[in-house]
This record gives C-alpha cells, structure tokens and sequence, in this order.
C-alpha cells in the first residue's frame, strides 16, 4: 500500500481550488481554516511522509567503517569558539550559537540562520571516548569517533550456504 493511501492530505492537488463566496460568517471562517490548513500540509508533500530533516542544523553526513564512524557537520559562517561538542550515553551532541556579524538597523529582510543550536546524534554502538577527535576547516566540522573493540567483535559475519 502506497502512502498516499495511508495520508489524505499527499493525494490533494497543488491547483488552487476555486470556492464559492460563503454568506454565514461562520461558514465563511469555517472554509478559510481549512484553506489554511490544506496550503499548509500541501507545502510538506514530496518525499516519503513529507516532514524529513530538513529543519535540522547544522546538516550533517556520515560515513561507517568497520573501525570508526565519521561526522562532517556543516556550520557555515562559524568557527570552532562558537561550536561545542559532548559525548554521553552513545549520543554525540553538536551544539552553539550563530551570531550575527553586525548589528544594522536598515537592513530590510534576512533570510540567514542566527541563535543557538543544539543537535544529538545518536551512535549505534559505542566509542572510545578518549580517541574521539574534531577538526574544524572551512566552515565544516569533522568528528572521527573509533569504536570501541568490544564493539566491533560482537559483529559476526554469517556465511549463507547455497
């Protein structure tokens, strides 16, 4: 079963929908909410369910090898003063704050991000914490976290007979 079965809202159009002038005020208040809901989930139509990560920050990737995992967390316009990392109970912890440059009162419209920030990651096994190490390069954020041993030897490659 496909998800737009499941989800009634991913199935409307994106065509606006003509109504009807209402003469109740009440009907008329009744039609504009739903209007205002129907713009708003049509806007999250797309990928899967629709509410993915895109409002997280900083955006992030990450890589795995058998050794160690490896995080690259953007952060442009910032430094690594501004950044502060954590490690605790197998979640690793990005989190500052974002300044503004300059204070100017004429400016008319900013569509950049500015204010604290705060993102956990969680890792599925756990990692030496004293070999953990951070690099920051042009506005980008490297986290190598080695695993732990213990943690790479409970994995164990099953063969498949044919």
């Amino acid at each position: 079963m496909a998800m737009r079965d499941l989800v009634p809202w991913i199935r409307r159009s994106r065509v606006p929908i003509t109504r009807r002038q209402a003469t109740n005020p009440f009907v008329a208040l009744h039609e504009e909410m739903n209007r205002l809901f129907e713009d708003f989930w049509r806007d999250f139509e797309g990928d899967g369910f629709g509410l993915t990560s895109s409002f997280s920050f900083p955006r992030i990737e990450t890589s795995e090898t058998d050794k160690e995992f490896k995080i690259a967390a953007e952060l442009p316009g910032m430094d690594e003063n501004d950044v502060e990392l954590l490690l605790d109970d197998n979640y690793l912890t990005i989190r500052g704050e974002k300044r503004s440059e300059r204070e100017d009162e004429s400016r008319r419209m900013s569509e950049r991000f500015y204010g604290r920030f705060e993102r956990h990651i969680p890792l599925p096994v756990e990692v030496d914490q004293d070999k953990v190490s951070a690099t920051f390069k042009k506005g980008v954020l490297y986290v190598t976290l080695p695993k732990l041993a213990s943690a790479t030897e409970r994995v164990r490659r099953i063969p498949i007979k044919t």
